[in-house]
């Protein structure tokens, strides 16, 4: 089995997430050890494409005791840059983090109970097994790449690849470029690959877009000033454990907006969901208009309710006249039928999304899709299992960036009031 040790609290995952909770134990003075597979922020720096634009803006980027401290505060960062923001965030405030250091499997003794030290174990794959009283899995919930069976139905000789994988314009065959799926990685990569001068075609799927500014404001900074956040990130059930992507706002050249308008005002050719694939012939369904016309209605409707919240408030901003809305001018349904190689179509990146990986974890906390049990997001199933990166319900909102900060102060109180009531403590349980 090798060594083993002892930490009152096990992290796993070194994403903002992981260090949120480990940094607000630290803030009450209890300690973590955080279990990191790769580096900090891995995911961040090295697993997404490199023009990578974080679409919450660099407002949401804020953890424990630190907000964002640059000169662009309504500007969108790279990836690789909140990665950096992140690193040096774990460096100045001495997180006991263990990078390279991947779990294989975390152990809950069926006969523990409150009063144990040990109610987890965490054997590395490494050989070791570190025994705690709390366990923070904080992998979130984008952590398998999802590709649709249908992609196993299409030509070999068509390269495909998640937008996992995708790196750069120049790293794929020569060819036209099939990108499948319409949020944020989707239509950014898209972006990308025509002004690169690709030919592409982008096959729709239900997803938001808003507008960058408005009224003279970020989307962002309004969210903030009018309490907008939560009505913005909930999202309707769809029954399954995979999770819903954000709206799209940012943009590489930080002017004007990106959705379908845009991509086809730029040759970007619009086509249906795909349904089914036979050979170099994918199936369609014929709903480019339905679509557009869907995230045009939140697009309006996300103005809409600034207006509305503006009027409650009282506060005075200069109108937009005319208001930012979707050219649908450009768009038009396409068929049922694609033919990859009528169209010169040599690979297909799949930008539909990922779901949750907790496979590390015993069976008897997760769901019969292998998703957590928990509560509000947070709380597992057994005493002292938490979660941070998860939905709650339909709200969107503890899976964003910031969300670190509420996530991490939130599962560190309910660990240092276990530990002032276990070791019978006159400390109250109320903290700052």
């Amino acid at each position: 089995m090798g060594a083993v040790e002892y930490a009152e609290t096990v992290v796993i995952g070194a994403g903002q997430q992981g260090c949120g909770v480990a940094a607000s134990l630290q803030e009450l003075g209890r300690e973590a050890v955080v279990l990191e597979r790769a580096e900090i922020g891995q995911a961040w720096a090295h697993e997404r494409w490199d023009s990578l634009l974080v679409g919450s803006g660099n407002r949401s980027v804020r953890f424990p005791g630190w907000d964002y401290d640059g000169d662009d505060v309504d500007g969108f960062m790279s990836g690789r840059e909140l990665a950096y923001h992140l690193r040096r965030y774990a460096k100045e405030r001495e997180l006991h983090v263990r990078e390279h250091t991947s779990v294989r499997e975390v152990e809950c003794p069926p006969d523990a109970d409150d009063s144990d030290e040990v109610r987890f174990r965490t054997h590395l794959s490494e050989g070791g097994v570190i025994e705690s009283r709390n366990l923070a899995a904080a992998v979130g919930g984008y952590a398998a790449p999802r590709v649709p069976a249908l992609a196993s139905d299409v030509d070999p000789a068509v390269d495909q690849l998640h937008s996992r994988s995708y790196r750069n314009p120049e790293a794929l065959v020569d060819g036209a470029v099939l990108v499948v799926g319409a949020g944020i990685s989707g239509q950014q990569i898209a972006d990308e690959l025509v002004d690169a001068g690709r030919a592409v075609f982008l096959s729709v799927g239900r997803h938001r877009a808003w507008p960058r500014r408005y009224r003279g404001r970020g989307l962002h900074e309004w969210m903030f000033a009018l309490s907008l956040y939560e009505d913005f990130v909930t999202v309707g059930g769809h029954g399954t454990p995979v999770l819903p992507g954000l709206p799209v706002t940012a943009v590489r050249d930080k002017s004007g907006d990106l959705h379908l308008g845009t991509l086809a005002a730029k040759g970007v050719v619009l086509v249906g969901s795909a349904r089914a694939a036979d050979g170099r012939t994918l199936l369609l369904a014929d709903n480019v208009l339905a679509v557009a016309e869907e995230s045009a209605r939140a697009f309006r409707q996300a103005m809409d309710t600034i207006d509305t919240r503006i009027r409650q408030r009282g506060f005075v901003a200069p109108e937009q006249r005319p208001a930012p809305g979707i050219d649908m001018s450009p768009l038009s349904d396409f068929g049922t039928r694609l033919d990859l190689a009528q169209h010169n179509i040599t690979t297909i990146i799949w930008c539909t999304g990922f779901g949750p990986d907790y496979r590390i974890l015993p069976d008897r906390v997760l769901d019969e899709h292998g998703a957590p049990l928990q509560q509000q997001g947070i709380l597992g199933s057994l005493p002292g299992l938490y979660y941070a990166g998860l939905p709650d319900g339909n709200s969107l909102a503890p899976v964003a960036i910031s969300a670190s900060v509420e996530n991490g102060r939130f599962i560190a109180r309910q660990i240092h009031t276990d530990h002032i009531m276990r070791t019978d403590s006159s400390a109250s349980v109320i903290t700052p």
